[in-house]
C-alpha cells in the first residue's frame, strides 16, 4: 500500500492552487510553487514576511497578539470558497477564491493556520465581459456589426482592418447614434488582441472624482465609502483595449493622467503611489469638435495629438441613405423575434419616407423608429402611416434625389483630394489613407477617377 506521508512534498508541489501555511501572528512559514507564481513573490521573498503583504480583502485582521486575537480565521476556525482580491508583487489585482483551515498540533493547540488560493481572473474577466455584451446593441450581421453596403461603409470596413493590426491610438469621431462603439469594438475584434479584455468607459456619465476611481481604481480609505480595494478600467483590460467614449467630457485634471498613462503605461490607483504598468491599446470616441474645445482652452493640445494618430470618421445616416433598408430589415427582424408578430416589410410608400427623412438621430432614431412602427402595425407590412409623424411627413418635402449618392461622391472627392495633394504619387497616397498601392488603383477604377484629373 502507497504511504503517503512520504510523498506530501511532491502532492502539495504539483497542485495548480497556491498554498499558504502562516501561523498564530500571519507569519509566512511556507508557499507552494503555484503561489508563487499566482503572487509574483518568490518563496524566499514570502517567507517570514506577514501575510498582509498580499492584502486581502477577504481577511479579517484585528493584529492585536495572537490566534483569535490576530486574526478572525481562527475565531471561526475555518474560511470556505470565499470570493477575494489580492495584490501581487507587481501591485496588480488577482481575483481569487479562498479557502483556509486552522492548524493544531496533536495536543489540540493552534499553531497555524493552511489557505489555499484559486485564481479567478479569467473567469472574472470573461464575466465581465458577457455583462457588458448584454448591455450593448451587437447587429449580428455585416462587418463585425455594422451595417452598411454602401461605398462610404466599404472605405470604413477596409479602414477598421488596416488599423486593427497595429497598436496606433484611434480616435473615432461621429455624430450621436452613428455606432462609434461598433467600430471600437470591430477594431478590437480584428485585433491580435482579440482574446483579451475589451473595457468600455463613458467619460461623460461620470463626475471628476468618480471618473478618476472608474479609470485608475482606488485603494481602500482612499476616500469616504472606499471600504474595499478596486480594479479601475484600465487595469481590467490589462492585454486588451479600453475604449473611452465622450471623451470630450473628461475633465482638465483627468486629462493631465491620461496623458501620462498614453506616454508612461503606468496608473496609479487614487489613494495609492505605487506605479502599475499596463499593456492597453486606447481607442476612444467623440462627437464635439475638439480642436475647438483646445482654442477655448477645454482640452489638452498634446493629449489630442497622442490619441488622434488614426482618426476615423463614422458617417452619419444621411450620408448612406442607400443602406436605409438593409438596415430596416435587420430591425424588423429583431423585432419579430421580440414580439412574436410577423411583419414582413415596409411598404414602397414607407420606404420613400424613410430616405426622404434627414435622420439627425442616426442608426438610433431609425431603430427606434421601427420600434414605434412595431406598436402600432400588428401584421403584413409597415405602412407610413405607422411611422412617427415627423418621418411621415418627411416625403412630403423631399428633395429631387441627386443623380450620384451621397456617400459614393463624398469618397470620390476625398480620395480625389487625397491624388492631388500627393502630386499624382499614388504610392504616398496609398501611405496617407493607410491602404496598398492596389487598392489605390482599384478604387480610381471603382470611382472613374481619370489622371488628367489629379495630375
Amino acid at each position: 500500500m502507497l504511504d503517503l506521508s512520504k510523498h506530501w512534498k511532491t502532492v502539495v508541489e504539483t497542485l495548480q492552487d497556491g498554498i499558504l501555511v502562516v501561523d498564530t501572528k500571519g507569519v509566512v512559514m511556507a508557499v507552494n510553487p503555484a503561489a508563487e507564481r499566482l503572487t509574483g513573490y518568490s518563496s524566499e521573498e514570502l517567507v517570514g514576511r506577514s501575510c498582509r503583504v498580499l492584502d486581502c480583502t477577504g481577511c479579517e485582521i484585528i493584529g492585536k497578539g495572537t490566534g483569535a486575537d490576530w486574526c478572525g480565521l481562527y475565531r471561526e476556525g475555518t474560511v470556505r470558497a470565499k470570493k477575494c482580491m489580492i495584490t501581487n508583487k507587481d501591485h496588480r489585482t488577482i481575483n481569487i477564491i479562498k479557502n483556509a483551515s486552522v492548524l493544531r498540533d496533536e495536543n489540540g493547540r493552534m499553531i497555524g493556520a493552511v489557505e489555499t488560493l484559486t485564481d479567478m481572473s479569467e473567469v472574472v474577466r470573461k464575466q465581465q465581459e458577457i455583462t457588458a455584451l448584454r448591455k450593448s446593441l451587437h447587429m449580428e450581421d455585416g462587418f463585425h456589426g455594422i451595417l452598411g453596403k454602401s461605398a462610404i461603409m466599404q472605405n470604413l470596413y477596409e479602414l477598421i482592418d488596416n488599423v486593427a493590426m497595429t497598436e496606433a491610438p484611434v480616435m473615432i469621431h461621429g455624430e450621436s447614434g452613428t455606432g462609434k462603439e461598433l467600430v471600437a469594438r470591430a477594431i478590437h475584434d480584428v485585433s491580435p488582441r482579440r482574446d483579451k479584455p475589451f473595457i468600455k468607459v463613458n467619460c461623460a456619465a461620470l463626475n471628476e472624482n468618480l471618473l478618476e476611481s472608474e479609470l485608475f481604481g482606488h485603494t481602500r480609505g482612499a476616500y469616504t465609502g472606499a471600504n474595499r480595494n478596486r480594479v479601475g478600467r484600465f487595469e481590467a483590460a490589462h492585454g486588451g483595449t479600453i475604449f473611452l467614449d465622450e471623451l470630450g467630457d473628461v475633465p482638465m485634471a483627468t486629462q493631465v493622467k491620461l496623458l501620462r498613462v498614453l506616454e508612461e503605461k503606468e496608473i496609479e490607483r487614487v489613494g495609492d503611489h505605487q506605479p502599475i504598468r499596463i499593456d492597453v491599446r486606447i481607442l476612444t470616441a467623440t462627437n464635439k469638435d475638439l480642436e475647438k474645445l483646445i482654442t477655448q482652452g477645454a482640452f489638452r493640445e498634446d493629449l489630442f495629438f497622442r490619441v488622434n494618430v488614426f482618426p476615423l470618421h463614422c458617417p452619419s445616416l444621411k450620408d448612406r441613405k442607400e443602406d436605409i433598408p438593409i438596415i430596416v430589415q435587420y430591425f424588423i427582424r429583431k423585432n419579430n423575434e421580440k414580439s412574436g408578430k410577423k411583419i414582413l416589410g415596409m411598404t414602397p410608400e414607407a420606404m420613400e419616407s424613410l430616405t426622404a427623412y434627414s435622420w439627425p438621430g442616426n442608426v438610433r432614431e431609425l431603430r427606434n423608429a421601427i420600434e414605434y412602427a412595431f406598436v402600432l402595425c400588428h401584421s403584413g407590412g409597415i405602412h407610413a402611416h405607422h411611422l412617427p409623424p415627423r418621418i411621415a411627413d418627411s416625403r412630403e418635402c423631399a428633395p429631387i434625389p441627386e443623380a450620384i449618392p451621397p456617400g459614393y461622391r463624398h469618397e470620390r472627392e476625398k480620395m480625389l483630394d487625397v491624388l492631388k495633394a500627393c502630386g499624382g504619387n499614388r504610392s504616398e497616397a496609398a501611405r496617407r489613407l493607410g491602404v496598398s498601392r492596389v487598392t489605390i488603383w482599384k478604387r480610381m477604377k471603382k470611382y472613374k477617377i481619370e489622371p488628367v484629373e489629379f495630375s
